[in-house]
C-alpha cells in the first residue's frame, strides 16, 4: 500500500529537531511541507509546498481537504513521500487526522517535539495535575463551549483570531472580562520570544500575531457561551422530564413554527428603530422561535439522528461556502456589486446540488407550504430569473380560475414596480380594518 511518512518540525529552531528526525528526511526524495511558514523548514530541502492552497481556497476545512488530495494523490504516484508539518504530528493537525482516516494510503506517524513542551516549561506548571485544555484558536467559540480554564490557546495566528476568541467570552452582557489575565506565548525557542500576561481588553492589542502565538487563560469567570449552553440543556431537559413536551413530534410543532414566525414578524413591523424599549417584544419573540429550532434538535438527538450542533456547524459551512467575497484568503480586486453576489450565490447553491447529484428545476427551491401570495410572487421571480416569462394577461373575470389568473396579474403588477404584495395587502387590509374599527 502506498505510504506517507509524517515528520514534525519542532517549535521553533533547528536545535529542537531530533537526529532521527533529519534521517527520515533524507531517507525520502518526493517531500512535501505543509507550510514553508516555520522556522525549521528549510532542513526539509527540495521540498513541495502547499502554502498556494492557503491564498487561494475559501476557507481552511478547505485547505485541508486540498492537502490530504494532493499528498494521496503523490503516494499513490510515488509509492511513498515524506509529509512534514510544524510542531508534533498529532497536535491540532487537522490534514494528519484527515490522512489518518483515508483508506487509500497507510500513514507513518513519527515523534517529534512540539510546542507544548516550550510552553510547560515557560509557563512553569504541570498542565496534567491542573487540568489544561488544548484548544484550536479557530474552533474557540464552539470547542471552548461550556469550560472555564485553564485552557491552552493555540493557531492564534492573526489579531483578528485574538479578536474572535476575546468576544467568544464576552457574549454576556452582565459579565465584564476586561481586566481578566490572560498570557500571551509569542516566538517560544526562538532569540525574540515574547511571554507576557496582559488584561483580556487588551489581547488583540498588544503584538501583531502570526503563526507562532498561542495563549494561556487561566481561568475565565463564566464558561464560553453560557447562556446558550444553557438554553440547550434546558430544552434537553424539558424533552426529558415534561410530558407534553415528551409527546411532541417534528409534525406536530408545525403550527406552533408558524405561529411563532408570524409573531416575530409582527415584532418586526411594531420596532421602533428610536425607542430601545421596543427590541424586548422581539427578543421575545426571537426566543420562542429559537426554542422552536432547539426543540426540533432536542427530538432529533433522543432518536440519534442529529444535534444542535450539526445544525449549527452546516449552517456555518454553508454560509462561509457562499460568501467566498468574505472568506476567501485572496481578496478581490474591487468589492463585488449586489448583482454580482446573487449571481455568485446561485453559481454556488447550483454546484452544491450538483455534487450531490440533483438536478434543480427554476422553481425547486419556493417551499410549497408559503402562503399564496408569497408564493405567486417567488414563482414569478424565479421565472423571470431563469427567462421563463409566465403570461398573465386575461381578458374576462366569469369564474374562479380568471379570478386566480387575476390575482396573479396583480402579484406581477406589484413585482414590476418593486412591492411587496403581502406587505401592498396587509397594509391596506390594516387600513380597511382601522376605519371599519371607528364605526363600530
Amino acid at each position: 500500500m502506498p505510504t506517507i511518512e509524517i515528520i514534525g518540525l519542532g517549535p521553533a529552531g533547528d536545535e529542537f529537531i531530533t537526529d532521527f528526525t533529519k534521517q527520515r528526511i533524507a531517507a525520502h526524495h518526493h517531500r512535501y511541507l505543509r507550510t514553508t511558514q516555520h522556522p525549521s523548514a528549510h532542513l526539509v530541502a527540495d521540498a513541495i509546498s502547499f502554502d498556494a492552497h492557503y491564498e487561494s481556497a475559501t476557507s481552511f476545512d478547505a485547505v485541508y481537504a486540498r492537502i490530504t488530495e494532493d499528498l494521496v494523490a503523490a503516494a499513490l504516484k510515488f509509492g511513498a513521500v515524506l509529509y512534514a508539518v510544524p510542531g508534533s504530528p498529532l497536535i491540532l493537525e487537522r490534514t494528519v487526522r484527515l490522512l489518518l482516516a483515508d483508506p487509500r494510503v497507510e500513514c507513518i506517524v513519527q515523534p517529534a517535539m512540539g510546542f507544548l513542551e516550550v510552553a510547560w516549561s515557560r509557563l512553569g506548571i504541570d498542565p496534567i495535575e491542573q487540568g489544561v485544555r488544548l484548544i484550536d484558536g479557530h474552533q474557540f467559540s464552539t470547542a471552548a463551549a461550556g469550560l472555564s480554564g485553564p485552557l491552552l490557546v493555540a493557531h492564534c495566528h492573526a489579531n483578528w483570531v485574538l479578536s474572535d476568541i476575546k468576544l467568544a467570552a464576552e457574549d454576556s452582557a452582565e459579565l465584564s472580562n476586561d481586566d481578566m489575565p490572560v498570557m500571551i506565548l509569542h516566538h517560544l525557542g526562538l532569540a525574540d520570544e515574547v511571554v507576557i500576561t496582559v488584561p483580556w481588553s487588551e489581547l488583540d492589542h498588544t503584538l501583531e500575531a502570526d503563526h507562532l502565538t498561542s495563549i494561556f487563560i487561566p481561568a475565565l469567570r463564566s464558561p464560553v457561551g453560557r447562556d446558550l449552553i444553557a438554553f440547550h440543556e434546558l430544552a434537553r431537559t424539558l424533552r426529558r422530564e415534561c410530558p407534553w413536551d415528551r409527546e411532541q413530534t417534528h409534525q406536530s410543532l408545525t403550527t406552533y413554527l408558524l405561529e411563532e414566525t408570524y409573531e416575530v414578524v409582527d415584532a418586526l413591523a411594531a420596532l421602533n428603530v428610536d425607542d430601545p424599549a421596543s427590541d424586548e417584544h422581539l427578543m421575545e419573540e426571537l426566543g420562542d422561535l429559537l426554542y422552536q429550532i432547539e426543540f426540533h434538535a432536542a427530538i432529533a438527538e433522543q432518536q440519534g439522528r442529529f444535534t444542535m450542533g450539526d445544525i449549527a456547524r452546516g449552517i456555518h459551512d454553508k454560509l462561509v461556502r457562499r460568501h467566498p467575497h468574505v472568506f476567501a484568503s485572496s481578496s478581490a480586486e474591487q468589492e463585488p456589486d449586489q448583482a454580482m453576489l446573487v449571481q455568485s450565490w446561485d453559481d454556488i447553491k447550483k454546484a452544491e446540488k450538483l455534487a450531490k447529484g440533483i438536478i434543480a428545476g427554476p422553481f425547486d427551491d419556493i417551499p410549497q407550504a408559503t402562503g399564496s401570495l408569497a408564493y405567486a410572487s417567488a414563482v414569478l421571480k424565479k421565472a423571470a430569473k431563469a427567462n421563463l416569462p409566465i403570461t398573465t394577461a386575461s381578458e374576462s373575470l366569469s369564474d374562479i380560475s380568471d379570478l386566480g389568473l387575476h390575482l396573479l396579474e396583480v402579484v406581477a403588477e406589484c413585482r414590476s414596480r418593486g412591492i411587496d404584495p403581502e406587505v401592498a395587502l396587509r397594509n391596506v387590509t390594516n387600513a380597511q380594518r382601522l376605519a371599519t374599527e371607528q364605526h363600530f
